[in-house]
């Protein structure tokens, strides 16, 4: 089954085309309530990426230092952590990885161009259990997500209480370009 998990109203058009276009596949489509902005996709990739499954949906000049990985809301975390970075001089990549089964269909050499095994810093933000999201933090990177259930409360509060802001999502940047930078590894660009 292929699950689509977008992240504006872009991706949910283009998700829509994908699940049309690979019917041999069940799918389901997850939408979230929170009010969330349509990007500018004169200013991020275009939304018909969505199509691979996954794309760097904000990138930076050269090869990046950290790549920030998120589905559905939380990429809009992710894409306020990469600001931040980029406005230190760090070369940040958001990827928006709405359907990991499509993206794992396409060829090595897309999925290597999106995610480069060298960039071993990696943060992945998801709402939900972190399970299975460890193969694209990899070894180095951490994984934001879920580890309990059961909190309930304001909506602001219960995301601050679990990590899910862009301050949070910052400081696991920070951590993991830290530990990057004391263990530097030779094949790193």
């Amino acid at each position: 089954m292929d699950l689509y998990r977008p992240c504006d109203a872009n991706e949910v058009a283009e998700c829509f085309r994908a699940m049309m276009q690979h019917t041999h596949h069940a799918a389901t489509i997850a939408l979230t309530r929170q009010n969330l902005p349509t990007l500018d996709r004169t200013k991020y990739a275009a939304a018909s990426c969505t199509q691979q499954g996954g794309y760097a949906l904000a990138d930076c000049e050269g090869v990046p230092e950290i790549l920030l990985i998120a589905s559905g809301s939380e990429v809009h975390l992710a894409l306020g952590a990469h600001d931040r970075l980029i406005s230190e001089g760090v070369r940040s990549r958001v990827v928006s990885l709405p359907c990991w089964s499509l993206f794992d269909r396409q060829s090595d050499a897309y999925r290597e161009s999106v995610l480069p095994m060298s960039v071993r810093a990696r943060v992945t933000v998801e709402a939900s259990s972190t399970v299975g999201w460890d193969r694209f933090a990899g070894l180095d990177g951490e994984a934001i997500g879920m580890h309990s259930w059961g909190a309930s409360g304001k909506g602001a509060e219960v995301a601050k209480h679990f990590g899910f802001t862009v301050d949070a999502v910052y400081a696991a940047a920070k951590r993991v370009l830290a530990r990057a930078a004391k263990n530097p590894v030779e094949s790193r660009s």
